[in-house]
C-alpha cells in the first residue's frame, strides 16, 4: 500500500473518496490490520487508499483525533464520514469502502 504522508492525505481528502489507514509498526494488531487493508484496496479502485505511519506524523493524530492505532479514516465528498478501529474482517471493510 502506498505510503502518503498528511498532505498528501490532506490533497486526497480534498479531491472526494479516499481512505487513509493510521498504524504504527509496533503494533501487532496493525500488522493483522495491513494485511487486510492490502486486500480491500485492490477491491475498490475508485477510492484512493493509502496509509500512514504515525510514529512520523504524530500531529495528525490531534487534528482528527484518532484515539488508537489501527484507524482508517474514510472520506466521501471532501469530509471524514467514518473513523474505523476495529477491523473486523476483509468483507466488513469492502462493505465500509465500497460505496
Amino acid at each position: 500500500m502506498e505510503q502518503w504522508t498528511k498532505e498528501q492525505f490532506e490533497q486526497y481528502k480534498a479531491e472526494g473518496k479516499a481512505a487513509l489507514y493510521v498504524y504504527t509498526p509496533m503494533c501487532g494488531t496493525c500488522q493483522v490490520a495491513s494485511r487486510m487493508m492490502e486486500v480491500v484496496k485492490h477491491l475498490v479502485p475508485h477510492r484512493k487508499v493509502g496509509a500512514l505511519d504515525l510514529n512520523f506524523e504524530e500531529q495528525l493524530a490531534m487534528t482528527y483525533e484518532i484515539e488508537s492505532v489501527p484507524c482508517l479514516l474514510i472520506v466521501d465528498d471532501g469530509k471524514i464520514t467514518e473513523k474505523v478501529y476495529a477491523f473486523q474482517s476483509v468483507p466488513y471493510l469492502y462493505e465500509l469502502l465500497k460505496n
